[in-house]
């Protein structure tokens, strides 16, 4: 199987994810809420899948939410050795789109992956606003249909991630538990 990136591109990979599924225990804060016994299950699946694909992130950013956190650190186990060190960023939780674009925005020049963890409706409305026309179609018809827990997309750039404004982005994959 060849690998959905080739190695030898000089781009940048973007991967966006949203969290594993999140369970709501009487009691709890939004900000609180833990992952499920499915969401465990998902998680680790994606970093495998990642894996497989040799779209492994050089750097991750992910929501300081418990469930965000959690997710991260089950991608993070499947990916082992290969899992760089999270960022927590608090202006990811629950936060709108230009939050999550302006994280991707300040991504050092010498990352070429980057993988950003976060919430619903922010992660959809982010890839589907940096999609090119170039796109993979059933990628961007996957997406734009719903963005369900555990779902990630990987999206290569030639432009600094500063320059990020929308269009500019090629959406190769879609990826569901």
């Amino acid at each position: 199987m060849s690998p959905l990136i080739d190695p030898r591109s000089q781009g940048k990979t973007l991967m966006i994810m949203r969290h594993a599924e999140a369970d709501l225990p009487w009691g709890t804060s939004d900000f609180d809420r833990p992952l499920t016994r499915r969401g465990h299950e998902t998680a680790p699946a994606v970093g495998r899948w990642m894996l497989r694909e040799g779209v492994v992130p050089e750097m991750i950013a992910s929501s300081s939410a418990l469930r965000t956190r959690q997710t991260c650190t089950w991608v993070c186990d499947a990916l082992g050795d290969k899992a760089p060190t999270a960022s927590l960023e608090d202006r990811l939780y629950n936060a709108p789109t230009r939050n999550l674009l302006s994280v991707i925005g300040r991504t050092p020049e010498t990352v070429h992956s980057l993988l950003v963890i976060a919430h619903f409706p922010a992660v959809q409305e982010a890839v589907l606003s940096l999609a090119s026309r170039d796109s993979n179609y059933e990628a961007v018809m996957d997406a734009s249909s719903g963005f369900p827990p555990a779902a990630l997309a990987v999206m290569t750039l030639d432009k600094p991630w500063a320059a990020l404004d929308g269009a500019d982005a090629l959406l190769r994959a879609f990826v569901t538990s």
